[in-house]
């Protein structure tokens, strides 16, 4: 790993597994300039194709997910920590075996899941989106389900 200052490589000075196993943490020092930074190593794994509504077919990025979350999100007491863990749940949901492909509207309903269990009033914003509420009693629906 090259130093993002220097462009020179980089000796490990300590290595930590997460706590949940899944990466593993590094502080590196380039002996150049003395800066520190931390790199993650996590496994690369093989998501399948993501089939939008119109039939094109996209890689899955996780930064489109958690930017699709976000808003929702935004000014709600969720800790980062639940922001973060919640996008890896649903990747472990798409990596089943065997499925190469998976509609967009799967991974939209992983993400109300999500959003359900965390912030009600964030899973609200996000389904109003995302289900493109044409009038108040669709919204009226999705408010009376989260008060059940």
């Amino acid at each position: 790993m090259k130093c993002p200052s220097a462009a020179m490589p980089t000796p490990v000075v300590e290595t930590r597994m997460a706590e949940d196993g899944d990466f593993i943490r590094r502080r590196r020092q380039c002996a150049h300039c003395a800066k520190r930074f931390t790199t993650y190593e996590r496994p690369d794994l093989t998501f399948p194709v993501i089939v939008k509504k119109d039939g094109r077919r996209i890689d899955y990025e996780r930064a489109k997910l958690q930017a699709s979350m976000n808003p929702a999100l935004r000014k709600r007491p969720v800790s980062t920590e639940q922001i973060d863990s919640a996008p890896e749940r649903i990747e472990e949901k798409l990596l089943n075996p065997g499925v190469r492909e998976i509609p967009s509207s799967r991974i939209g309903e992983l993400v109300m899941r999500e959003l359900k269990k965390l912030d009600k009033v964030a899973y609200v914003r996000f389904a109003s989106v995302y289900r493109s509420f044409e009038d108040v009693d669709e919204f009226r629906a999705v408010v009376d389900e989260i008060r059940k």
